[in-house]
Parts: structure tokens; C-alpha cells; sequence
């Protein structure tokens, strides 16, 4: 058996983020103003907020 390194990922975890209306929380990336902003957006209802925990 061949070692594998410490800085190798052998399983990746993803979060999902719900909304209180049932929707699905995506990331989403804007250029607005020469700046790029990520923003959160609810897939059911278009809320809009900073992060997903802004949801709650």
C-alpha cells in the first residue's frame, strides 16, 4: 500500500443551506462597481442576503 499525503483530501463534505420558505440557499458570484461580491439567493422565493446563515 502506497501512503497517501496528510495534505490530500480523501472525502469531500458539502452543506446544504435551506430557507425558511423550503427553498434551496445557492452561492452566487456579482461584479457590481469594479468589486466582486458573493452573495446568497433562495431558489423558491429570490431572497437575496450576505451568507447563508443571514437566513435564519
Amino acid at each position: 500500500m502506497g501512503q497517501v499525503s496528510k495534505n490530500s483530501r480523501t472525502a469531500a463534505a458539502t452543506q446544504k443551506f435551506m430557507c425558511s420558505c423550503g427553498g434551496e440557499i445557492k452561492m452566487k458570484t456579482l461584479f457590481e462597481g469594479g468589486k466582486v461580491k458573493n452573495i446568497a439567493e433562495c431558489g423558491k422565493c429570490k431572497r437575496t442576503e450576505r451568507r447563508p446563515s443571514d437566513f435564519k
